[in-house]
């Protein structure tokens, strides 16, 4: 008797990953219309800059970039976001970094579910900013009980989705039909559905109380509220928006555009107004408004190391306390003028960047094989080695998110008047019990990649050890 074969995680994500995208493009047609804007960019920019293509091309990228996504997703209580990351687990997604958003006005705390080797992540590079709501943040004591009761009485997965998943545990993976089926049922927790779960009075309540708060507590499920491609050229992007009637947010989040791009730059369309039906004690429903959902685009440069997040984060700081109010409309200009100011202390070369250890980088060989003294030798360095022209290197894609990055996107899109303070402090310890497990450092992530391409290199070249420190 033949044993069934099980398919890899990453097919299950890259096909989930399309699923999803295609689902998105029904439900917001202006996501399809991004889409377009973004691959349009995306081949301009190679057409002018085939450095740029020569590089993608090396490094694996340019296999994954029209397949580049990730999503977002809200949830409400401890028991579903455990859950999501069972669900996640089956796709070989696992959660990495944790983000604090609540001193920034968001009352969430979130982990990004993703693959996390290189391979897998040049398969399927999905990943998902998953957030849970922090229901101690909501301050009226009666609108914070109610809001438990309500999400305590939802189910957000199917009961399909919930036995393939055990199916997967006992298993260790799915059958070509189960995976499937497990993506058709595991698509129903993220669909959008316009009919709320609460009356308009309790919507409204926890409207006023904060609108995400809204979001995540009055519907029967979390829906993904955005999608987001990825862009070669984001400048560009933010300004074919409004050719295509699109209005994008004022100011593009993270750090200036630069030759050698750092980190993650995003920018979005402000969030669509939805109809949405609210139910009434005689059985009927009227009909409302909600918005929540819209379109992001992102541009991804280096994975930075942690000297290079503090030198990135006081630079950012330096441009954000000069500017002395938010980035909004009115002061974007400015605001980039800052940013563009205060971050030429941050290198703008990959060599510089390397040699102060900066940024993390993967290490290929240059088809130079080294002759009998160096193979003879116990260990070589790994400058050397590029200085002598057997090791070329390319910056290590950052594949996370920043949380001001995050709380900035999703303020823009509440509207100004969403913004709010809350005092309490960031809380990992209780979002990993609440998760299950702990999230993994992200920083450790690019350590482990840089290594395995340094140890590939020594390897390939013949040679013990190679010496980069």
């Amino acid at each position: 008797m033949n044993t069934p074969q099980l398919i890899q995680p990453d097919q299950i994500r890259a096909g989930f990953s399309r699923a999803m995208s295609e689902m998105y493009q029904t439900e917001v047609p202006l996501y399809s219309t991004l889409l377009q804007i973004v691959a349009q960019t995306n081949q301009q920019a190679m057409a002018e800059h085939p450095e740029l293509k020569k590089h993608l091309a090396r490094t694996g990228e340019i296999e994954r970039l029209n397949m580049e996504r990730h999503g977002a997703i809200r949830v409400g209580t401890a028991a579903e976001l455990a859950m999501l990351r069972r669900l996640f687990a089956v796709m070989g997604m696992v959660p990495v970094a944790y983000y604090d958003l609540a001193p920034a006005g968001v009352p969430v705390h979130s982990t990004a579910f993703r693959a996390i080797h290189e391979t897998s992540l040049q398969a399927s590079p999905f990943r998902v900013f998953t957030s849970l709501l922090r229901l101690e943040l909501i301050e009226q004591p009666e609108l914070r009980q109610l809001a438990a009761e309500i999400l305590a009485r939802r189910t957000i997965f199917t009961p399909r989705a919930l036995e393939l998943i055990k199916r997967h545990e006992i298993a260790g993976g799915l059958t070509r039909q189960e995976a499937d089926d497990f993506i058709t049922q595991a698509l129903e927790t993220f669909r959008w559905h316009n009919a709320a779960t609460v009356n308009a009075e309790i919507y409204q309540r926890l409207h006023d109380q904060h609108r995400l708060i809204a979001d995540v507590v009055a519907f029967k499920g979390p829906h993904i509220n955005h999608l987001t491609p990825r862009t070669l050229d984001i400048d560009a992007v933010q300004r074919a928006m409004p050719e295509h009637s699109i209005t994008p947010k004022a100011v593009i989040e993270g750090p200036p555009a630069r030759r050698c791009p750092i980190l993650l730059r995003q920018t979005s369309f402000k969030a669509l107004e939805e109809q949405v039906a609210f139910p009434q004690a005689n059985g009927q429903s009227i009909q409302g408004k909600h918005t929540a959902r819209f379109g992001e685009i992102e541009q991804r440069g280096a994975a930075l190391t942690a000297k290079g997040r503090a030198l990135y984060d006081r630079l950012l700081q330096a441009a954000q306390d000069e500017l002395q109010q938010p980035a909004c409309e009115k002061n974007a200009n400015r605001y980039m003028a800052l940013l563009s100011h205060h971050f030429s202390a941050f290198p703008d070369d990959h060599e510089a960047m390397r040699s102060q250890k900066l940024a993390f980088y993967r290490y290929f060989p240059t088809g130079k094989m080294p002759d009998i003294e160096l193979k003879n030798r116990n260990s070589a360095s790994l400058d050397d080695l590029i200085n002598s022209g057997y090791i070329d290197f390319e910056p290590l894609v950052y594949e996370d998110f920043l949380p001001v990055s995050a709380a900035g996107i999703f303020q823009s899109n509440l509207g100004d008047k969403a913004r709010t303070h809350f005092s309490e402090h960031s809380s990992r310890e209780a979002f990993e019990r609440d998760l299950g497990t702990p999230v993994i450092d992200e920083l450790a992530l690019y350590e482990d990649t840089q290594r395995r391409s340094i140890a590939a290199c020594a390897q390939i070249l013949g040679l013990p050890e190679i010496l980069s420190d």
